[in-house]
């Protein structure tokens, strides 16, 4: 399946496309380029925001924009594998067998695949500003985003066993 298809499919059952991923073998190339795409995905999110805030403050753009570069496609990829191996050891020490790879893959993907919220979230925060609707748009994305991590950890805990 494609990558577009696989995300509307994690939103009817995240499990099944976490099984899928994970039946195509430990290949970290994979995983690295499902968490790029999502920190690019979220970067391109922050355009508007940014954009915004630019403009109300009297700011330079570019540098703005910089530092979210920056910050999303080195740095925040570097916080989520430390998250993979954190969510690992957890569930190890509660007797889950999991992998390193799967770890990653359940955490990756259910970012990747929550990543269109993040573009809606970036869309409020440009148009709206802080409020009650980003405010919504943020509870919904982390519900979601929980349930997809969750959703696959289980799942890669299963198909370790």
């Amino acid at each position: 399946m494609s990558v577009v298809q696989d995300m509307f499919a994690t939103y009817r059952g995240p499990h099944k496309v976490v099984a899928r991923l994970l039946a195509m073998g430990e290949r970290e190339d994979r995983a690295l380029i499902i968490l790029m795409a999502a920190c690019g995905t979220v970067f391109i999110a922050q355009w508007p925001r940014i954009a915004r805030e630019a403009h109300m403050t009297g700011q330079e753009l570019n540098p703005m924009l910089g530092g979210a570069l920056l910050g999303w496609i080195f740095i925040a990829p570097l916080i989520f594998y430390a998250l993979a191996f954190i969510s690992q050891i957890l569930l190890r020490a509660f007797g889950q067998k999991l992998t390193g790879f799967s770890a990653r893959i359940a955490l990756f993907w259910a970012f990747l695949a929550s990543a269109p919220l993040l573009l809606m979230r970036g869309l409020v925060a440009g148009f709206l500003g802080k409020g009650m609707g980003l405010s919504t748009v943020d509870l919904i994305w982390v519900v979601i985003f929980m349930w997809f991590w969750i959703a696959g950890l289980v799942q890669a805990g299963r198909g370790q066993g």
